[in-house]
C-alpha cells in the first residue's frame, strides 16, 4: 500500500525529481501511517499483500497457460472427423472456503475454452463442457491449488 501511495503521487506529479521523490516518501507516509492507525491496516497485512501478488501472478499465467491448452483442444476438436461432439454437464464440490476465491475457480472455468459454469451455490459447481473429454479431472483442476494457497495467506 505504501508503495501504491507514492506511485501515485509520482504519476499525478508527471515528472520524476528528487524534490517531488522527497515529499512523496514523506506524504506516502503519512496516508500510510493514517491507513494503519485508521483502517485497520498494519505492516503484517502488507507484507502478507506483497506474498500474495507473486501468487496471483502465478495464478495469471496457470489461467493464461489454461486457457492457451483448452484453445488447442477445442480447435482439434472442430477440425477433427468427428461430427458429432458429446456435450456433458458436470457436477463438482471444492473445499475452497471464501466466497471470492470460488467466485475466482468459477471464472477461470468458463474462460477456459470448451467449458462454461452454469451454476455456483456454496461449494457445488455445475459445469457444461462441450465434450467428455474436457470434464476429465475438471474437479482437480490445477486453479484449486492455486486459490487454496492463496486463501492460507489471508489467514
Amino acid at each position: 500500500m505504501y508503495a501504491l501511495y507514492f506511485l501515485l503521487w509520482v504519476i499525478f506529479n508527471g515528472q520524476i525529481t528528487l524534490e517531488i521523490c522527497i515529499f512523496g516518501i514523506i506524504i506516502a507516509t503519512v496516508i500510510f501511517a493514517f491507513t494503519c492507525k485508521f483502517m485497520d491496516y498494519s505492516i503484517e497485512k502488507e507484507k502478507k499483500n506483497i506474498g500474495n501478488i507473486f501468487r496471483g501472478i502465478r495464478y495469471i499465467v496457470t489461467l493464461i497457460i489454461e486457457i492457451f491448452k483448452a484453445n488447442v483442444t477445442v480447435v482439434g476438436m472442430i477440425l477433427s472427423e468427428r461430427e458429432e461432439v458429446d456435450p456433458v454437464i458436470v457436477d463438482f464440490e471444492t473445499d475452497l472456503k471464501t466466497p471470492a476465491a470460488r467466485a475466482f475457480l468459477a471464472n477461470a472455468i468458463t474462460l477456459t475454452p470448451g467449458t462454461i459454469t452454469v451454476s455456483l451455490e456454496e461449494n457445488e459447481y455445475t459445469v457444461h463442457c462441450l465434450d467428455e473429454s474436457l470434464a476429465d479431472g475438471i474437479d482437480e483442476l490445477v486453479f484449486q491449488d492455486l486459490l487454496r494457497e492463496l486463501e492460507s495467506e489471508d489467514k
